[in-house]
């Protein structure tokens, strides 16, 4: 477990909000606002928060404090936050990955829809279906016409059983009646080493990762797993029109939650500050340098909703999969 702690102050904020977009005043907040992050500080996921905090700190008027907490898929930093005082001075960067694991892992401590208030969403990357750049596959027809040819012949890469990559590999191949070996690393940056080495021969990989290396020269990307075709990755196609299944989107999305029974001005405060924050030009431009999109909810029901439906989409993924944290 890692913990470490960042401060960024509302005064230090080089990024400045427009006088209209900044929070209504009130008792909250009334001091610095920790958001708890899953993810180990220098990862992607940490790197948004990071940039992101300096432009939300101004729109509070207070700081922002970072704190890193690692372990067990996202797991551990869920149960802090869900243990917290719920007086909305401590913010979960909540995502789906919370929900995988307790759909994997029904007895954990902790429980995504019951003991959170979802503010917004923030960002969202999906995954892109890749080969090596010297693959015999050119187009996502020709990896299913081999899938179907060598059936468990093939193998795809992931960063873990329950990863956005195993998922992603998973899905495909369950969607397609097929069969190929999972070749799990303890990370995902070895993705793009096995691909490139000749080790496996097809893989999952979050859109921050892959898109670099396919601008490279390095990977090839076959399709994408969002509803819709992504800019940086013109001419590759959405594994939805491919296989024609909803099961095959697969946005990796981030959000703001807060511990259940949060007060109610605490909420409506941080998601008028988060969503006045999301329209800055500037934080659209940091969000796609780490391949993620800004998105953000209509309001903090609007945004419990999707949390609950996801929990759903990912619960009949996984029993479609047969994928067990076992």
């Amino acid at each position: 477990m890692e913990r470490r702690q960042f401060c960024l102050g509302a005064l230090g904020a080089s990024l400045m909000l427009h006088p209209a977009a900044r929070a209504a005043t009130g008792t909250y907040p009334s001091r610095a606002v920790r958001i708890v992050v899953p993810y180990a500080a220098g990862g992607g996921p940490d790197i948004m928060v990071r940039q992101f905090g300096p432009v939300l700190s101004r729109a509070l008027g207070q700081p922002i404090v970072v704190e890193n907490k690692v372990g067990a898929g996202g797991v551990l930093a869920a149960q802090y936050a869900a243990q917290a005082p719920a007086d909305g001075y401590t913010v979960l960067l909540g995502s789906n990955s919370h929900l995988i694991q307790k759909a994997l892992q029904p007895d954990l401590a902790f429980d995504p829809i019951d003991d959170f208030a979802p503010v917004t969403l923030i960002a969202s990357s999906p995954t892109v279906l890749v080969v090596s750049a010297g693959s015999p596959y050119h187009t996502a027809q020709d990896l299913i016409a081999a899938l179907r040819a060598h059936p468990g012949k093939l193998n795809f890469a992931s960063g873990g059983v329950g990863s956005g990559a195993h998922l992603g590999g998973a899905t495909f191949i369950s969607l397609l009646k097929a069969d190929a070996v999972h070749v799990p690393f303890k990370g995902s940056v070895e993705i793009p080493t096995s691909l490139q080495r000749g080790d496996t021969d097809f893989a999952f990989a979050i859109a921050g990762t892959a898109i670099p290396q396919v601008k490279d020269g390095r990977l090839r990307a076959l399709a994408v797993t969002s509803l819709d075709p992504v800019a940086e990755l013109p001419g590759v196609p959405t594994l939805h029109d491919i296989l024609r299944s909803d099961l095959a989107i697969q946005e990796f999305w981030f959000g703001l939650w807060l511990p259940r029974n949060s007060p109610v001005d605490a909420v409506d405060k941080l998601y008028s500050a988060t969503t006045a924050a999301l329209r800055e030009p500037a934080v659209k431009s940091m969000f796609e340098a780490t391949g993620n999109r800004v998105i953000q909810s209509d309001s903090p029901q609007a945004d419990a909703a999707f949390v609950r439906g996801e929990y759903r989409k990912w619960a009949e993924i996984i029993k479609l999969t047969g994928i067990s944290a076992g």
